[in-house]
């Protein structure tokens, strides 16, 4: 797989010859916390197929939803349509869950290895319209990467 951002680059260093799903999120939710400007929380939830619903994984930021149905606001819909959601000003968003008073804007990135859905990676920030389409693709990269790291058991 070629790399071609930074951040993407930064990650699989980071990631390489750790084969711990826990220690690469808490890894890579610290970089991105790191090395993004302007946003207030990065972080993990993982699928738990049993229950239908994600459940709040490593991260950087305040406290945050532990239990976030399939389906159900950004994490839940970007993980059930299984594609990307950029949300400008999360107050438009239907159903938005409001972990963070402060948040403004919102991007969800699904994750998923060999056709099996791991979860999402969930970005928060503290202005509207943080995230760019350019952003976007840096992070779509960035979770490229990450799914070659994580381990899935079936």
């Amino acid at each position: 797989m070629k790399i071609n951002s930074m951040l993407a680059q930064q990650l699989d260093a980071l990631l390489t010859d750790e084969h711990n799903n826990v220690a690469n999120m808490a890894n890579a939710s610290a970089l991105l916390m790191q090395e993004l400007p302007d946003v207030s929380w990065t972080g993990f939830y993982t699928y738990v197929d049993d229950k239908n619903e994600l459940i709040l994984g490593p991260f950087q930021g305040k406290v945050a939803c532990v239990h976030i149905k399939n389906g159900s606001g950004v994490c839940g819909t970007a993980f059930d349509k299984n594609e990307t959601i950029r949300v400008e000003n999360v107050n438009d968003f239907p159903g938005h869950i409001a972990c963070d008073s402060n948040s403004k804007s919102e991007i969800v990135i699904p994750i998923e290895k060999d056709g099996i859905q791991f979860g999402v990676l969930d970005i928060d920030a503290p202005i509207f319209d943080r995230f760019s389409k350019e952003d976007q693709e840096m992070l779509e990269e960035f979770v490229k990467v990450f799914q070659s790291h994580i381990t899935i058991d079936n």
